[in-house]
């Protein structure tokens, strides 16, 4: 039953964040966590995250934009760590609510929430008219690299903040997805370097025919995607983005991921 959700989940949330340049660990995270002890569902979810995107980038990574990269990749790499940092200062932090539902138990974190509000406000950019032709000036990436490397070392959640400065900032389609692609990769090597202690220690339980699957299916759903991508038009993608960032930053608030 793993073996099949997961490899579905792996397939459709590969094809889907493939335009988004979100989502796949959002996606993958709670489905190994019904399976697996919660720190181990970290690790595997980084591990497939990491050879996805870079199957992804041996796809598109020719037509990332190289100024973006520079003006954005390396702010949000620094304050990754900044982030991690202040992670650690925080985490004492009292939960501002608790409450069941469902039979499940779920806390609203200060963090969380300040994100969720930050995604909410982005999403309004494509849901109001007003707001539908803004773009960002590429003299802000640098600060969009700051908040979206920071948020991600603080909670992880940086993918969606990245993807809420890219799509807004004049790249073309092919550009806005490669360039993101790259960013990921180098987020995940920070990432598996602060997991490689544990992943070190529990490798010995590691289900690897299970990796190995999931990783093969989101390979697949990214090979898929990229066939799609020409047939796509940066609106729709623009659109989607819109659409999962308010779903996304609506969950995230209420503490449900």
């Amino acid at each position: 039953m793993e073996y099949i959700l997961i490899c579905l989940v792996a397939f459709l949330g590969s094809g889907l964040t493939l335009f988004s340049g979100f989502g796949l660990g959002t996606l993958l995270l709670p489905v190994f966590g019904l399976f697996f002890p919660i720190e181990l569902s970290i690790a595997l979810t980084a591990i497939v995250h990491f050879l996805n995107n870079l199957f992804k980038l041996t796809l598109l990574g020719k037509k990332a934009d190289k100024q973006t990269l520079l003006s954005f990749g390396i702010p949000s790499i620094l304050a990754a760590f900044a982030g991690a940092f202040v992670l650690q200062l925080l985490s004492n932090m009292q939960p501002l609510l608790e409450y069941d539902l469902f039979g499940k138990q779920f806390i609203i974190l200060p963090i969380k929430l300040s994100i969720a509000f930050v995604l909410f406000f982005f999403s309004c950019f494509e849901i109001i008219p007003s707001l539908a032709n803004l773009q960002f000036d590429k003299k802000y990436l640098p600060l969009g690299g700051v908040l979206s490397g920071f948020f991600g070392g603080l909670s992880g959640n940086q993918g969606a903040l990245r993807s809420a400065f890219l799509i807004r900032s004049g790249l073309t389609k092919e550009a806005y997805i490669a360039t993101g692609v790259v960013i990921a990769c180098l987020v995940d090597i920070s990432r598996l370097s602060v997991y490689s202690k544990q992943i070190f220690f529990t490798e010995h339980i590691f289900n690897y025919p299970l990796i190995i699957s999931a990783t093969l299916a989101a390979f697949a759903g990214a090979f898929i995607g990229n066939k799609l991508l020409k047939k796509i038009t940066i609106k729709t993608i623009q659109l989607l983005v819109a659409l999962l960032l308010f779903i996304f930053s609506i969950l995230l608030g209420l503490g449900i991921i």
